[in-house]
């Protein structure tokens, strides 16, 4: 079969989905041991430290341009932990120079984000998300699986807002009786800042986060708890395929936001393709395997695009909508490859 022109109609999926969104993981490595993501006890130390297996830069470069020619506007930089990766922004400054791709983000856990904030946006980083899963001192470090320091993750907020990260988005992933009791601390202290809380219901993602559904906070919850707080009303996606659901402060002091996976699935909207730092594509957060992309990119754009395209064309993802069910998989990817 020939490659794909880029003149050619761009691809849809099984359920007429485009391609627009990329999450690319540059490294497997993190310096935290979050238990809902990589647990200490399932994961060494020193795992996706061996730099052999990942793409190179001009191995991403291309595998970007491809995804650009088949529909991709926005990419996310993820990991691991993405602020690991050496020389991460001489990588920013060659993707943001690739006509086509609107919008370069970074999710971070943010320990790392004061030390490269400027130059991260210096090269062409256009928005960052800190994970963010405790305010308290002592609740962050255990949900950091004893690696981190709020303070670190703050003074990285704060940088980031001094190197030009106007609004940061901050997402805290909320299960019950772990840290459900940080939800309104964390927005007290960022309500009117201009960044923007994101609520994200504890989803079963991997298979060594021991998931249970008990400890599952439902977003309608948490928005009425926080409701009774401070009134909120409801705003417009932002863009069609948009996770969260957003809510204004009646106050005028901001927005917040809920990520609803498991109570109210968003597959029929989902754009997204997530490639891992060994280059295998995954077309659902909740994939059970994945495509080797490597062999393509050995032989360069065209190849690449042409082996995406087919790829997504045979796409019939929808996990989430059938949690539970007949025939849904439990056996996923893990968070860490693929960053979430």
């Amino acid at each position: 079969m020939s490659a794909v022109p880029a003149t050619s109609p761009l691809p849809l999926d099984l359920r007429g989905r485009p391609l627009h969104d990329l999450r690319l993981s540059v490294i497997e490595a993190c310096n935290f041991r979050c238990p809902y993501c990589m647990p200490a006890d399932r994961v060494p130390d020193d795992y996706g430290f061996d730099s052999a297996s990942r793409l190179s830069f001009d191995e991403i470069e291309t595998l970007v341009r491809g995804f650009v020619s088949l529909g991709v506007s926005k990419l996310r930089l993820t990991g691991g932990e993405p602020l690991l990766r050496k020389r991460l922004p001489q990588l920013v400054e060659r993707l943001a120079a690739i006509a086509g791709l609107d919008d370069i983000a970074l999710t971070t856990n943010g320990s790392l984000l004061a030390g490269q904030a400027r130059a991260l946006r210096d090269a062409g980083l256009g928005r960052i998300t800190v994970s963010l899963d405790a305010l308290d001192p002592e609740r962050f470090a255990q949900m950091s699986g004893g690696r981190g320091n709020i303070a670190d993750v703050l003074a990285g907020i704060e940088a980031a807002q001094a190197a030009g990260f106007a609004s940061i988005k901050l997402n805290c992933v909320v299960e019950r009786g772990i840290n459900d009791d940080q939800v309104l601390p964390l927005l007290e202290h960022f309500r009117g800042s201009g960044h923007v809380l994101r609520f994200i219901e504890y989803m079963d993602v991997g298979t060594c986060n021991g998931w249970v559904r008990d400890r599952v906070v439902p977003s309608a919850q948490l928005r009425d708890l926080i409701a009774a707080r401070w009134p909120l009303r409801a705003l417009e996606a932002n863009y069609r395929g948009e996770v969260a659901s957003r809510y204004a402060f009646a106050d005028g002091l901001g927005e917040v936001g809920f990520v609803s996976s498991v109570s109210e699935p968003f597959c029929g909207d989902c754009h997204r393709a997530r490639v891992s730092a060994d280059g295998r594509l995954y077309t659902c957060l909740f994939a059970s395997d994945g495509h080797d992309l490597r062999q393509a990119l050995g032989h360069g754009e065209a190849a690449l695009r042409e082996r995406v395209a087919n790829l997504w064309t045979q796409r019939g993802d929808r996990y989430s909508e059938l949690r539970g069910a007949v025939g849904a998989s439990r056996r996923h990817v893990e968070m860490y490859l693929i960053g979430g």
